[in-house]
């Protein structure tokens, strides 16, 4: 199969990349390498899938292939990208993932949400439209829920008062995906992920941040006095998670949202110990009050995904977190 993976160098797209590749499928996939973050953890993160290449200001669309790997620098809101994947390629599913992420950063460049999450996806669903394709599976967000939403989340819940503009996109694309559906037939799953973490992780996030500051005797920042909860989902949990997805689209009928999370939501402070352990250090701690656009706690009602798609998460926060020291260190030569 040609699979189009949209955001395949970022953090859940490598991963899935890789896992659709060793399943022996044809992956086309497309990033646009932006910098919300360093860009050189994005190319390693090709360069694991075989793709290694100069060039990263370069305008226009630069295609690259190696393998079941074929890799298109682009941005999904470039016409033009799209009428190339619709001339040199067959694809016969999509997975969605590319996003402008990060609810904090929401507040400081609004604009890009609406161009890359809003005019974004409404270019993939038009390419599903106009090329009948059937099978589509996308980043949704648990900030979809607002600050009334009943714990654990379900997918029951109407989701109608996001408390960000981030949140406010990825709900958008739900209702898009719905309309779609009604209209023209497109069967979706929309994926509302829960706090992903693991090898390769988002430098903006919990995870890497704290970790970094371990190594580096930095201070970290610690909003709401510490008061807040996780849901933090492994990354083999989440890309398992799709991949059962993937694997049974005949079940999927109409557009459906659905949580992926591990389900054990877990305080700040137990967070912090356990990257304490994990790299041997203590964190230097700075409380401070909450951000806007967070909410106190995120904990996933995953019995939806179970019962249709026998999802069921295995690594447990302990294990996942080391895993993520021992690739930090890795990675950034820590020998200590």
């Amino acid at each position: 199969m040609q699979v189009l993976v949209t955001g395949a160098a970022g953090f859940i797209g490598y991963h899935l990349s890789k896992k659709l590749i060793e399943h022996g499928h044809q992956v086309i996939g497309v990033d646009n390498l932006n910098d919300y973050y360093d860009p050189k953890l994005k190319l390693d993160r090709l360069n694991e899938l075989g793709i290694s290449f100069v060039g990263l200001e370069t305008k226009g669309i630069k295609e690259y292939e190696f393998g079941n790997f074929t890799f298109l620098k682009a941005d999904i809101t470039d016409d033009h990208l799209w009428e190339l994947l619709s001339n040199e390629f067959h694809i016969t599913s999509i997975i969605h993932l590319a996003a402008q992420a990060g609810v904090r950063y929401s507040l400081e460049n609004p604009k890009s949400y609406i161009k890359s999450n809003v005019e974004g996806f409404l270019n993939v669903l038009e390419f599903c439209r106009y090329l009948k394709i059937k099978d589509l599976i996308y980043a949704s967000s648990s900030s979809v829920y607002g600050l009334d939403s009943v714990q654990p989340f379900s997918e029951n819940e109407n989701c109608n008062k996001p408390v960000s503009l981030y949140a406010a996109t990825k709900r958008s694309n739900e209702l898009m995906a719905h309309t779609y559906h009604h209209l023209f037939g497109i069967e979706s799953v929309g994926l509302r992920f829960f706090t992903v973490y693991g090898p390769w992780g988002r430098p903006d996030m919990a995870p890497f941040i704290f970790t970094k500051s371990a190594f580096e005797g930095t201070e970290i920042k610690v909003f709401n006095q510490g008061n807040q909860k996780r849901d933090f989902t492994y990354i083999d949990d989440i890309v398992n998670g799709i991949i059962q997805i993937f694997d049974q689209r005949i079940k999927i009928e109409g557009a459906e949202v659905c949580n992926i999370g591990q389900g054990k939501p877990l305080g700040l402070g137990e967070f912090i110990s356990l990257i304490e352990k994990s790299t041997g250090k203590e964190l230097a701690k700075k409380f401070v009050k909450a951000q806007p656009g967070d909410v106190q706690i995120t904990y996933a009602d995953t019995d939806k995904l179970r019962s249709n798609f026998s999802y069921k998460p295995s690594i447990e926060l302990k294990q996942g977190i080391q895993k993520f020291v021992n690739w930090y260190k890795k990675y950034y030569n820590i020998t200590d």
